[in-house]
């Protein structure tokens, strides 16, 4: 199993908690894994990205150059990568802010930002995605990402668990219901 991925969107929707999440949870689960990060202008609001390439064997390259799977937040981000998606790949994308064009692949339209506005804080859009992606390829494990955000939202940031908990849930549920 080899699954190539690229997270984009505008700075501040957490892409890159999401590829650093994603990479670090596979390879605490036994995955080789790498996490490409792209800072710039993103801080201002521009787009930001990342590749992320999970993996049984060794991997050669942590640029993705033909994606798998494309996780995109934005529009801006969808018309600059979803060129790169492979041919039976899935773009991820989020319809609140998102309509894709192109015919190549597979898409799965995730309300993410509506949804994360639903659920209290318009910061977790990012984790309705990862539960939304996770419950369809199966990268890792969900209480893998659970763990690690455990570990990571520690101090004033715990309580931002909880949220986070009922985010990816509540991508999975999403997912579950689009694929009936």
């Amino acid at each position: 199993m080899t699954e190539r991925i690229i997270m984009a969107g505008f700075g501040g929707q957490g892409l890159m908690l999401l590829g650093k999440l994603l990479a670090q949870v596979a390879m605490q689960e036994g995955k080789h894994a790498t996490f490409f990060p792209s800072y710039g202008t993103e801080v201002r609001g521009g787009t930001a990205n990342c590749h992320v390439v999970i993996s049984d064997d060794e991997i050669f390259s942590p640029v993705v150059e033909d994606a798998d799977a494309l996780i995109i937040m934005n529009q801006a981000s969808c018309k600059r990568f979803e060129d790169r998606l492979k041919p039976d790949g899935w773009i991820v994308y989020n319809s609140s802010m998102v309509e894709p064009h192109n015919s190549n692949g597979h898409s799965l339209g995730i309300p993410a930002t509506q949804t994360a506005v639903e659920l209290g804080s318009i910061k977790v859009g990012n984790m309705v995605m990862v539960g939304a992606y996770n419950a369809m390829k199966h990268i890792v494990s969900p209480d893998g990402i659970i763990e690690y955000l455990k570990r990571s939202l520690t101090g004033r940031k715990a309580p931002l668990v909880e949220i986070n908990e009922k985010a990816l849930a509540r991508g999975r549920e999403i997912f579950e219901q689009l694929m009936g």
